[in-house]
């Protein structure tokens, strides 16, 4: 039976939603394994002087738990 694990996280960038989304996903998979979908939730920005200067995106990142990994 596959176990899906799923995180919440928030990722940002001051270029656009898909990048903060990217690096959201990027800083992820550097510690979590298997990762095998994302959800995007929200997105947001910060505005200053009229202008997006920071793009937000809510996401749940999906991953499969490896149970061979489990010591015994």
């Amino acid at each position: 039976m596959a176990v899906i694990k799923v995180l919440n996280l928030v990722g940002d960038s001051t270029v656009s939603w898909q990048d903060a989304i990217e690096k959201a996903v990027a800083e992820a998979a550097k510690t979590v394994d298997n990762i095998t979908g994302v959800e995007v939730l929200n997105q947001t920005a910060n505005v200053k002087d009229g202008k997006i200067v920071e793009y937000k995106a809510n996401i749940q990142v999906a991953f499969r738990v490896d149970n061979n990994k489990r010591e015994i």
